[in-house]
Parts: structure tokens; sequence; C-alpha cells
């Protein structure tokens, strides 16, 4: 038996280096600062360069270490370009988090092949990809790796009038994705798991309130959830005490919903 901490836990990730997907807002962006202020040399991605920039001098002048990258998730080679200039600057990534993702906001009969393409390739088909091309270069290199997939508790749960099928679509394959990978990866020591969040603020969120209204008193505690609750989730999940953790995933709603 190996000798381990008490308590096995520890917050220093200074030796990794974690790549982080939509973090120009929202969930992405408190993300990104908080694996940095854990000491991981952190890729920031996302379309919007103004919005990487600034979030990558807010790090620096934090004492962080990170390397900003313009990426569309809908374009694969935008996605391997990405991932070659990010090793160039900082290291093999040993640590990713999918987390971008846009929503649908259109009822099925309707939506455009544009639309269906983006959603599909930005929230399922990217990730999947992207998963792909870190895992290739962990394995290669024979070093361990985790991975967290952003999916929502829209997965499993989808109601009349929420215009939202195609997003719960690719949020439920993100889950079966993450179960799959950590099965087909677990003999190389890379874990994969999942966050499904609830209401939380995001650009995304504050859209979805501006066309259906406060949903925040229909919930038993009344509120939307803040990136910054999150934070221990995904921490544990990069930790070394999550080292036994693999292809499962957390519901993280505040109690908004139903079990």
């Amino acid at each position: 038996m190996n000798n381990f901490p008490t308590p096995n836990f520890s917050l220093d990730l200074s030796d990794q280096v974690a790549l982080v997907t939509g973090t120009t807002s929202g969930l992405g962006r408190r993300f990104a600062k908080i694996l940095a202020a854990c000491g991981a040399k952190v890729v920031l991605t996302g379309r919007r360069v103004d919005k990487l920039n600034a979030l990558a001098d807010e790090i620096r002048a934090d004492g962080g270490i990170c390397e900003p990258i313009a990426l569309d998730m809908t374009q694969r080679e935008s996605i391997r370009a990405m991932l070659k200039q990010a090793e160039a600057s900082l290291g093999t990534v040993t640590i990713l988090v999918n987390n971008a993702g846009i929503p649908d906001a259109e009822r099925a009969t309707k939506m455009s092949d544009q639309l269906v393409d983006d959603v599909f390739n930005t929230n399922l088909v990217g990730p999947y990809v992207l998963s792909c091309e870190v895992a290739k270069r962990l394995i290669a290199k024979k070093m361990p790796g985790r991975m967290v997939n952003i999916s929502s508790v829209a997965a499993f749960d989808t109601r009349p009038g929420s215009a939202a099928a195609l997003y719960s679509i690719t949020k439920a394959g993100i889950v079966r994705m993450t179960e799959a990978l950590a099965v087909e990866w677990s003999g190389f020591n890379i874990n994969v798991n999942c966050i499904a969040p609830g209401a939380f603020s995001s650009e995304m969120m504050d859209g979805m309130l501006a066309r259906i209204g406060d949903i925040s008193q229909g919930f038993p505690r009344k509120r939307i959830g803040d990136p910054a609750q999150m934070d221990s989730t995904l921490l544990y999940l990069v930790s070394p005490s999550s080292e036994c953790v693999t292809g499962t995933f957390i519901k993280v709603d505040d109690g908004q919903g139903a079990r």
C-alpha cells in the first residue's frame, strides 16, 4: 500500500498545463482563473480575441502563467492548430476542461441547417475531437491526464417551452462521451469526468432569462448560481484526491431540479 498524505488532497497544480475552452465569459472564465491561481499554466481559448487578451492580462497581473489562443470549436483544423500552438508555448496539456458550448434557443422543427451544425460541432463534435487529440499526446508520452467535460442538467431533463431540444441532446452526448472515453483511456491513467451544472450566471443564462423571464423564484433556494460555487467541484476532479474517479458525472444545481 502506498503512503498517502493525510488528507490526500492538494490544490497545487504548478506542474500542470491546463487547457480550457470557452474562457471569454461565464464558467470558462472562472475555471481558467481558478486553475491559474492554483499554479497551472493555462491555455485560454475562445473566439473573441479581445476578451481572451483581457483575461490573460488579468491572470498575469495576479502572477499566473497563461497563453491566449483564438479557437473556433466548429473547425477541426482550428482545434488542431490551437493545440499545436499551446504545446509550443506551455508544454503538453495534462488538464483539459471542455467548457465551450452554445444554446439552440429554437424549436427543433424551425432550426436551420447552420444552427444544427453549429450546436453539434461546438457542443459535442469539437469536444470529442479535442479530447482525442489531447489523449493521443498523453498516451504517446506515457503521461497521466485529467479531463473535465461540462454538460448540463438539461442532459437529464428537458421541458415544454424550453426550446432546447438540440442543446439537451448534445449535453446528454457529453455525459456518454465522458463514460465511454473514460473506459477506453483508463489503462493510460487518463481520467475523464463530467460536471452537469444547473442554472449558473453566464452570458448564455442571461440570454435565456431575457427570453423567458426570471426563473430563480421557481427554485427552492430562489437564486441563480455563481460560477465561484463550482470551484471546489472542478478542483476535486483535477486534484490527486480524485485519482480513482473516472467516467462519472456530478450534478451541481443547488437543488434546483428533481432527482
